[in-house]
């Protein structure tokens, strides 16, 4: 296996995922990738978090570029059959990290207006995107972990949303790439939130209203391989 070229660190991760018809996933994926389901059910999910020491294999952390807020809105899927992560957005503010990524890994980074609390256990969050290639979106909200650690069953819905360590992405002609990640085990446990906004699905008419499944993981280290074509 060729060397990680990437590393960066997770912080402060909170999962919100929403059931989502299958059908109204698989509308907005490329040709090739198809909507992975659990039970007949498709899931869509906003996970803001904290990145920290993002560099290049062998390169020191950048202070000003190598740590900054990201928020997601992601699905699962599969391509040839093998599962992964399929992003709709990635917002953050730091604009070169955006650049790089949407070049080298073809992910549909954007920048935005961000805003980071924390405050004990607490985690106070809020975006407003100014890149507007994927539409306009927005999210305020707060959420804490509660409960001790989680092991879930290789069987369960939390593993099932988060075991991904694939993802994959599509350049502007059609082709579709893989990129595949490492990390320990994420440090689960079950979460509390209050979402007061949250408008980044309304551009692929996902209804994101209404309590959603949460897990929250304090701190994971992962590493990064670059992409290989797929189709």
């Amino acid at each position: 296996m060729t060397p990680w070229v990437l590393r960066m660190r997770w912080l402060d991760l909170c999962f919100m995922h929403w059931p989502v018809p299958p059908a109204a996933v698989q509308a907005t994926l490329p040709a090739g990738v198809e909507v992975d389901t659990r039970g007949g059910q498709a899931y869509v999910g906003v996970v803001p978090f904290r990145m920290a020491d993002v560099a290049p294999r062998l390169v020191p952390a950048v202070p000003g570029l190598s740590a900054f807020p990201e928020l997601n809105l992601r699905t699962y899927v599969t391509v040839n059959g093998e599962p992964g992560v399929w992003f709709y957005s990635l917002d953050v503010t730091q604009p070169l990290a955006a650049a790089l990524a949407r070049t080298f890994f073809h992910l549909p980074y954007r920048q935005a207006r961000m805003w980071v609390d924390q405050q004990g256990d607490v985690t106070r969050y809020a975006s407003v995107r100014t890149d507007l290639r994927t539409g306009p979106g927005a999210f305020a909200g707060a959420y804490r972990p509660t409960g001790p650690l989680l092991t879930p069953a290789p069987d369960s819905l939390e593993a099932w949303l988060t075991d991904r360590l694939r993802l994959f992405s599509a350049a502007p002609d059609g082709r579709v790439f893989r990129g595949r990640i490492h990390h320990a085990a994420w440090p689960l446990r079950r979460a509390q939130a209050d979402v007061r906004v949250n408008t980044l699905g309304d551009g692929y008419g996902f209804d994101l209203g209404g309590q959603p499944h949460l897990l929250h993981a304090g701190r994971l280290d992962v590493t990064a391989w670059w992409l290989d074509r797929v189709r």
